[in-house]
């Protein structure tokens, strides 16, 4: 095990870079996910006829393939149909749709947990179905759904290491670059980029137990 030559400036600025451009990734894809999951959510929530189960099918769907099926269909299957997106898009846009499936039952399930009872009082008081949503159901249900939802944010920026099969120039895909060079290489790079991992995930999760903490 070579950590002396492994631990070069410029291989850790490689790493660097690979980083990063997980980060960018994973960042995008959680905000686009977040969004359009909480959308299909609400919507099967409040169980709008034909909508609902139609979306209750796709969810379903997607989230019962594996991410790298959805990410090979994206790179290469996409062109055949003349939507070329790219290396980094194809990866947002797989990421995208399988986390939106994954968060919209999350949410799903957070607004089922809150009691009808609520729902009825709003009704009653004169709030509207959406409004009683907006302001009662919503804001609770988000609470509780704090911890699964970092959960998956974290399961997001791990799964971005599965876009090295399309070759992104992600964390692994450069360590893999650097480990090509010199087989002593190896344990040193793995030690490092699982390091790296480890701190931003670790963050995210004490971020969720203090907001969860927070919002008891």
């Amino acid at each position: 095990m070579d950590f002396a030559g492994a631990y070069t400036p410029d291989h850790f600025m490689f790493l660097l870079d690979g980083f990063y451009i997980t980060l960018k990734v994973a960042f995008i894809s959680i905000i686009l996910s977040f969004i359009i999951g909480g959308i299909v959510g609400t919507l099967r929530y409040a169980e709008i006829p034909v909508l609902s189960k139609a979306l209750a099918v796709v969810v379903e769907t997607i989230r019962n393939l594996p991410l790298l099926l959805i990410i090979f269909f994206t790179y290469f299957a996409l062109p055949e149909i003349g939507i070329d997106l790219g290396i980094t898009l194809s990866a947002i846009a797989a990421l995208t749709v399988f986390e939106s499936a994954m968060l919209s039952e999350v949410i799903r399930s957070g607004l089922k947990s809150i009691e009808k009872g609520q729902i009825e009082a709003g009704r009653s008081s004169g709030l509207t179905y959406v409004q009683t949503l907006r302001y009662i159901v919503m804001p609770q249900a988000l609470r509780r759904m704090v911890p699964p939802i970092v959960s998956q944010f974290i399961s997001l920026l791990k799964d971005t290491s599965l876009a090295v099969v399309i070759a992104l120039p992600e964390l692994t895909h450069n360590a893999q670059i650097i480990n090509g060079q010199k087989s002593t290489y190896i344990i040193p790079i793995f030690i490092m980029i699982a390091f790296m991992y480890f701190a931003v995930n670790y963050s995210l999760s004490l971020l969720a137990r203090r907001l969860e903490l927070k919002s008891a």
